[in-house]
């Protein structure tokens, strides 16, 4: 479109993270360009992250081919708010070229919720006469003691909607500034404001109820006497850790992958490959967590519409913490700083974003012949590629585990402080649980779901499920304890939206039929899913049309650079049926292409006393497993331990 700004030159590889010097010049270059419609300085960034290159390109320089360098063009892809109106911008600039290659308004979206709007809201609540009044009934002194939750408000057909970017806002109240609020909700007290105007248009008083008596805390010094008999675990590597980091490319034992963190899928990574016999064979080309929703099951009305889009309304890289030695990690570490935008477009560096090591892992494989005597037994190491992001209440844990004999896992480890209520006695309904005096938990879930941009040993890729079924009784199964496996080629997207089945130990089995292994048979890796939930919540309510990508635990698609993200790009205030329900409707054909597997997992909560009033951490997650890849066991070349030959007597 227009060239504004000195080209940059490529050193970089094409999945490298954006730097801050890209950042700036990418605003620059949108500034110069005259294309927006409000002053600079008025022009509000809503995302700013990475371009995905050409996979084409990619491949070319990973493979060395010569000029592949030069086809880089390093690009920039933002969401741009000119106002307060409910549309975007979606920019796509060549830093490379020094160049806005697409500028498209996009209408009736909102983006995610912005931090300063957020603020900002806050702030027109606290000189809101109505507002004031409400927390006056509630014998509320000190303001400043008030603390004020901006939520994603749904989509429910209510006149605020319209052409607005709102938040409805909760209310809590301290004890004291660095109290637990969420011990003493301001129940019955909700407020709907314009986020993008900071104005409130409503406030709902369903009357009071009594703050909970009781205190939150979690803090040390309230919670003694603390334990005196744990003893210290030191986690030491005299030679170093033994993964290579090359910027962000690593590797590690065979493995190899390129680390990177977007602003709303937070830890992604790429081109994930396994050498054997002197090549790198690749497995996934992208993964990530393209979605997530934490929907709630209680009617009440002041929860009922209490659903949150934790990637596409909120944003896991944006909420990523930065992480401490010692608390979020142990051992020889490596960490990753993240470069991120502000809302003004602005770079700035959150250190320790990421966070890397291994780990022992029990054995690996043993066995002890019984007639000579001989043991071998090997141990098990993992690496360990990490983030953790806190979203208001909740702290989301990402970790991705890589092990020596070809298995990759994701497991999200959920922990922080769960959403709370008010009641009135002890009896808080048939959809939420009394977790101390005065304060209950309303019912939810918490279901991810992870675009994995498949590649078993090339992108020709085909998808099979594959069911555990007894046989049939007579002669074929003489005392009925035969079983066998049933295979199911799922040849269209439509045939593809699969639930998990653990009666029949389903799994789906992705096959590359142009290659074949050492017993010539398809080379292969399978999807594990654990024991996972679908989503509660009625396909026609407002949730169950917006997170349409929950209700199955499975979707394949083949590639398209454009679907992204499960529930589409703009899930805030959107009506419903985006993303994977709209793409899949086309049902194309899936055998032997370029395909993406989409899988939503999570967990079903109901709250317990023990969840407070910090929940212990509660794991889920899934496993890709080599089935077929390799001729035989990969890890046989693992030596035994240094420590002892008794290991292998």
């Amino acid at each position: 479109m227009s060239t504004t700004a000195t080209p940059t030159p490529v050193s970089l590889h094409p999945l490298s993270p954006l730097t801050g010097d890209e950042m700036k010049a990418a605003r620059q270059i949108v500034f110069d360009s005259g294309l927006a419609t409000v002053a600079n300085e008025a022009l509000r960034f809503a995302y700013v992250g990475l371009c995905d290159p050409p996979k084409e390109v990619v491949r070319a320089v990973d493979s060395g081919e010569p000029g592949a360098a030069a086809r880089i063009d390093r690009q920039v892809r933002m969401v741009l708010l000119q106002g307060p109106e409910a549309d975007v911008v979606e920019a796509d600039v060549s830093v490379t070229r020094g160049q806005v290659v697409r500028w498209e308004v996009v209408e009736d979206v909102r983006p995610p919720l912005q931090m300063e709007e957020a603020y900002a809201a806050q702030l027109a609540l606290a000189a809101c006469d109505e507002w004031n009044a409400a927390l006056d009934r509630r014998g509320v002194v000190d303001r400043s003691l008030v603390q004020v939750d901006p939520w994603p408000a749904g989509t429910f057909g209510l006149e605020h909607e319209k052409r607005r970017r709102i938040t409805k806002c909760l209310a809590y109240l301290r004890e004291s500034p660095d109290d637990n609020g969420y011990a003493r909700p301001l129940e019955g007290l909700l407020a709907i404001v314009d986020l993008g105007r900071g104005e409130v248009l409503e406030v709902i008083d369903y009357g009071t109820v009594p703050v909970p008596p009781t205190s939150g805390s979690y803090y040390p010094e309230h919670n003694g006497p603390l334990r005196t008999d744990l003893k210290p675990i030191e986690i030491t590597q005299p030679e170093g850790p033994s993964f290579v980091v090359d910027g962000n490319l690593v590797t590690w034992q065979k493995w190899s992958l390129r680390v990177n963190m977007d602003p709303l899928e937070g830890l992604v990574l790429s081109t994930i490959g396994y050498e054997d016999g002197g090549r790198v064979r690749p497995i996934v080309y992208r993964a990530s967590v393209s979605e997530m929703v934490v929907p709630y099951g209680d009617p009440n009305p002041m929860h009922q519409w209490k659903s949150a889009f934790d990637t596409g309304e909120w944003g896991l890289g944006r909420m990523a913490d930065s992480l401490t030695l010692g608390c979020d990690c142990l051992g020889e570490i490596h960490y990753f700083d993240d470069v991120f935008a502000d809302e003004r477009g602005k770079p700035h560096t959150k250190s320790n974003a990421i966070c890397m090591h291994e780990e022992d892992y029990s054995i690996l494989w043993k066995h002890v012949d019984m007639v000579s005597g001989r043991t071998e037994v090997r141990r098990s190491r993992r690496l360990v590629v990490s983030s953790i992001a806190t979203v208001g209440n909740y702290e989301y844990g990402f970790y991705w585990y890589f092990y020596l004999d070809g298995t990759m896992q994701l497991e999200v480890k959920l922990t922080g402080i769960m959403s709370t209520m008010a009641v009135e006695g002890n009896d808080p309904g048939d959809h939420a649980r009394m977790v101390a005096p005065g304060l209950a938990a309303p019912y939810h879930q918490h279901l991810f779901n992870v675009r994995l941009d498949i590649e078993v040993d090339g992108p020709e890729n085909t998808v099979y499920e594959v069911d555990a079924v007894p046989s049939p009784p007579g002669e074929g199964n003489p005392v009925g304890s035969a079983f066998g496996t049933t295979t199911s080629l799922l040849e269209t997207e439509l045939a593809a939206r699969r639930n998990a089945d653990p009666s029949r130990s389903r799994t789906w089995r992705i096959a590359n039929r142009s290659r074949r292994n050492g017993l010539g048979q398809p080379t292969a890796y399978k999807l594990l899913p654990a024991a996972t939930p679908t989503l509660l919540a009625g396909p026609e309510s407002s949730i169950g049309r917006r997170a349409a990508f929950a209700a199955h635990n499975l979707w394949v698609t083949p590639f398209s650079p454009d679907e992204r993200r499960a529930a589409g790009d703009y899930p805030n205030q959107h009506a419903g049926g985006a993303g994977l329900p709209t793409w899949t409707a086309q049902d194309r054909d899936l055998v032997d292409t370029d395909i993406v597997l989409w899988h939503t997992f999570g967990i079903t909560h109901i709250p317990r006393p023990e969840d407070w009033p910090v929940m212990p951490v509660e794991y889920t997650g899934f496993t890709l497993v080599p089935f077929g890849f390799f001729d035989r066991n990969p890890a046989l070349d693992v030596p035994p331990s240094s420590d002892g030959d008794h290991c292998h007597a």
